[in-house]
């Protein structure tokens, strides 16, 4: 709870920053801060708590995604003081969105009642709303804010049916008591169809198919930097969220939810590895990257009591993963190009740390060994074959090899395409730093799975 007051007070102390001209010091301020608050949720964790009649439940889940949510925000930030330069009017906003969103995000991996959850998922929605659209002079922003908010508020929407739906059933908004009340017969039809209409509400917000479909308009049309955020914090959060209402709402999934998710899972990983293949925007090619990378997460489902760790250890790889790939991107555009295929050619005789960093990153997210991508994925896939789902880990398999084929369009472009534009406009080196960083970190983790992994 203390975690969630500080981030939403920090977020509050940005705002007072810009009013007493401190603007140039709201980074370091705001970086330093999410370090302490860091650094003392684990110092004060003490096992299990509850707070505010369990609204709130801090547990070994919570603070470590929390922990991976206030890692992920920090890389995000310090881009943003080269990010947001030209806007120094705004430039506290748009970081105090950051960690106002940050405090949703930690709410909806800690909420131990239904109106906590809901809260979390609104107050990280709306954050995402505005920054979506915050580019408010490009066509192409105004039309992926409008998209994610009209679609975003659909799903909410249905998830707020849902809830009201599993309350109307059990009586009780408190998770620990919806769960009591599931172990046993005689809980009414809407019950299972609210837990339904909650999972469907979530399954949009991860990008999953058939719900996938908003991802690559929103993530291209929206600044790069935001695209960054949408494609990791936030996809992680739905994610985390997720796993914990399947495994806290229900004692144990049926065979056909089951056999509901292997399908989901299949093809949301095959729509988009193969869609992917034909993109030529690298912002487009990543957000059905990820809509793949969500198929791949939704195989923890199949085994929910047991798999904590190791998807823990998945949305930490495939997210720091992410953050490497864009700094790279927005590196680039910020150079004078597009976010297009062809404005990465040359990289690799031009900036070979930066094309060095990208291709490990897609590595990765490839599942090549060496790299904490590929030890994610093998430990998915040796807990789904124990689950008995062995034909899902053949299709994870199949897309991994397939999700070979266009992360190598961008390394090639990379190292065997010449660069003939001429532009080389001096960019910050905050990006260098925040894609060093995380890609070591996710080398590290690869090296030593074991320092995720016993977390939880």
């Amino acid at each position: 709870m203390d975690t969630l007051i500080a981030i939403a007070g920090l977020g509050i102390v940005v705002l007072l920053a810009e009013v007493i001209n401190l603007r140039k010091f709201i980074v370091p301020i705001t970086v330093a801060g999410l370090l302490a608050i860091l650094a003392y949720s684990w110092n004060n964790f003490n096992g299990t708590e509850s707070f505010y009649n369990n609204m709130i439940i801090v547990n070994k889940f919570s603070l470590a995604f929390s922990s991976l949510f206030i890692v992920l925000s920090i890389f995000l930030i310090a881009m943003g003081g080269d990010f947001y330069k030209e806007h120094p009017t705004k430039f506290s906003d748009y970081i105090s969105i950051k960690l106002f969103m940050l405090s949703g995000a930690v709410a909806m991996v800690s909420f131990g009642n239904m109106a906590m959850f809901f809260l979390g998922i609104e107050v990280l929605s709306i954050s995402l709303y505005i920054l979506a659209g915050s580019d408010r002079l490009n066509v192409l922003s105004n039309e992926s804010g409008m998209k994610y908010f009209l679609l975003g508020s659909f799903a909410s929407g249905i998830i707020l049916f849902g809830i009201c739906l599993v309350y109307g059933a059990t009586g009780y908004f408190d998770v620990p008591s919806i769960y009591g009340l599931s172990q046993g017969a005689g809980l009414p039809v809407w019950f299972p169809i609210g837990v339904t209409m909650i999972i469907i509400g979530m399954l949009f917000k991860i990008a999953a198919f058939p719900f996938h479909f908003w991802a690559p308009d929103v993530y291209e049309g929206a600044p790069s930097l935001v695209t960054a955020t949408m494609s990791t914090l936030a996809k992680v959060v739905a994610v985390a969220t997720l796993y914990k209402l399947a495994s806290n709402l229900m004692v144990e999934l049926d065979y056909k939810t089951q056999i509901l998710i292997v399908v989901i899972s299949i093809l949301t990983m095959t729509v988009g590895n193969f869609m992917a293949l034909k993109q030529h925007n690298v912002k487009r090619m990543l957000a059905f990257s990820g809509i793949s990378h969500a198929g791949f997460m939704l195989m923890a489902l199949l085994s929910i009591k047991t798999v904590a760790a190791n998807l823990f250890y998945y949305t930490a790889a495939y997210a720091l993963a992410g953050i490497a790939a864009f700094a790279v991107i927005i590196y680039v555009s910020r150079s004078g190009r597009d976010e297009n295929i062809s404005s990465f050619n040359g990289l690799g005789k031009k900036n070979p740390l930066m094309a060095a960093v990208l291709t490990a990153s897609l590595l990765s997210m490839a599942g090549i060994p060496v790299f904490a991508g590929f030890f994610a994925k093998f430990m998915l896939f040796s807990q789904t074959i124990a689950a008995g789902y062995l034909v899902v880990v053949i299709f994870g398999v199949v897309n991994s090899i397939v999700s070979i084929g266009y992360y190598f369009k961008l390394i090639l472009a990379m190292y065997t395409k010449e660069d003939n534009t001429t532009e080389n406009n001096k960019v910050s080196l905050i990006y260098s730093i925040v894609a060093v960083l995380a890609i070591v970190l996710n080398i590290i983790i690869g090296v030593h799975p074991n320092l995720l992994t016993s977390l939880l």
